[in-house]
């Protein structure tokens, strides 16, 4: 009788036993991280050190940094320290997945931090929401992004789709007699450039602005001297194109080169790089009336927007026409997550990413409120213009601090 007895009561145990521990493993899938209450918080972030895009891999690093040093000067996040915990993803998705696959299952991060670009945040997305966790993201704007019927991803910075429709729309209604005749355009075939490259052309096209020529070249081109040489030959009065700094980078020097100089130049990204841009093209001078759009500038009246700058040049050195506008983007990330965590006195992540839903939140690129395909619908979008070795806003007219220079000035001697 003992032994039944001692049977049935061990059966029962254990089935409780396996009950309480399926429990346990649900609240941890649900809730996301893994650090102990009393250490530090720990922040996983993927990004590029390496490949196409080390150069925003690096700004990105620089603005997260920033953000860190910040909070924990403060006090620290829900009274504890701030720790990121970085990884290389070679500009590569395939590995940007399997770095997030590791930070949540063996790093156990407590929070996730995206990668740069639209191509790498995409896949980012993924392993985070199978996990249940939260991606709170700046450089991953392209459309794709948010039609991938995720609940968890969330963009702090301007939606990419529309950011060359203001230069469009700026050429569009210049009077038909002074306006452009002709444009050439070039992408990479990314989800980030390639969007608004066409917005554009749509734009201008329907404003009589004829395609002289369009070319969407692989991601993984290095040699861009082809491409180059067909806008070039084009003789477009309108050079746009969709771009990162190793290839808009390449364009201008051919067509300073080439002597091609067209009236109004603009790329997606790369002008927006600061000193590693001017490092990479020759100098101030031949970035004069180069454009870009972008959703900030130092300038810019936001929250927290004149320390970071300040901070920025204490600790890196230069001026502030050298930020690259990918810092604020990376610092933006924190702030709203900082401020949802705040609001939720929690790290949970299902109460996180309801938070990011409903709520309306500061950064230093402005407002920032989510639509439910987690895009920001408070971000502008503002027109930037090299002008005397400073990369300053010129469109729309409330923050502009100088007309736009057109023509673009030639190439110097």
């Amino acid at each position: 009788m003992t032994g039944q007895y001692s049977k049935r009561f061990y059966r029962v145990f254990s089935f409780f036993g396996i009950l309480a521990c399926l429990a346990m493993t649900l609240a941890a899938c649900s809730t996301g991280g893994g650090s102990s209450s009393s250490g530090p918080i720990t922040i996983g972030i993927s990004l590029s050190t390496s490949g196409d895009f080390s150069a925003d891999g690096k700004a990105f690093t620089q603005g997260y940094q920033l953000w860190a040093k910040d909070i924990n000067a403060k006090g620290g996040l829900l009274g504890r320290q701030v720790k990121l915990v970085f990884l290389n993803d070679a500009s590569s998705p395939q590995q940007v997945t399997t770095n997030y696959q590791t930070l949540i299952t063996q790093d156990k991060v407590d929070l996730l931090f995206g990668p740069f670009s639209t191509l790498l945040t995409k896949p980012a997305s993924v392993i985070a929401n199978r996990y249940g966790y939260a991606l709170v993201e700046g450089a991953g704007g392209g459309p794709s992004v948010f039609t991938q019927g995720l609940h968890n991803v969330f963009d702090v910075s301007l939606p990419v789709a529309n950011n060359l429709n203001s230069f469009a729309n700026y050429i569009a209604a210049m009077p038909a007699a002074t306006r452009p005749k002709s444009a050439a355009y070039a992408t990479e075939d990314d989800p980030f450039t390639q969007p608004q490259v066409d917005s554009a052309r749509a734009i201008l096209e329907a404003a009589g602005v004829t395609t002289a020529y369009y070319k969407v070249y692989p991601a993984e081109t290095t040699d861009f001297t082809p491409i180059a040489a067909g806008m070039v030959n084009a003789k477009a009065q309108v050079v746009v194109t969709g771009t990162l700094l190793p290839d808009v980078s390449a364009f201008i020097q051919a067509f300073h080169q080439q002597h091609y100089n067209p009236e109004a130049f603009i790329a997606t990204a790369g002008p927006d790089q600061g000193t590693q841009f001017l490092q990479s093209i020759g100098g101030a001078a031949t970035a004069e009336g180069i454009m870009v759009p972008n959703g900030w500038y130092p300038d810019l009246n936001a929250p927290g927007n004149a320390q970071m700058v300040s901070e920025y040049i204490a600790q890196y050195g230069g001026t502030k026409s050298d930020i690259s506008s990918d810092v604020p983007e990376a610092y933006s990330v924190g702030q709203v997550i900082a401020q949802a965590v705040t609001q939720n006195n929690s790290l949970d992540q299902t109460k996180l990413i309801a938070t990011l839903h409903s709520g309306t939140f500061q950064s230093v690129q402005g407002p920032v409120k989510f639509d439910s395909t987690g895009q920001n619908t408070q971000a502008q979008a503002y027109l930037f213009q090299w002008q005397n070795s400073q990369l300053i806003p010129v469109f729309p007219a409330n923050v502009a601090t100088a007309p736009v220079e057109f023509p673009k000035a030639n190439w110097p001697a």
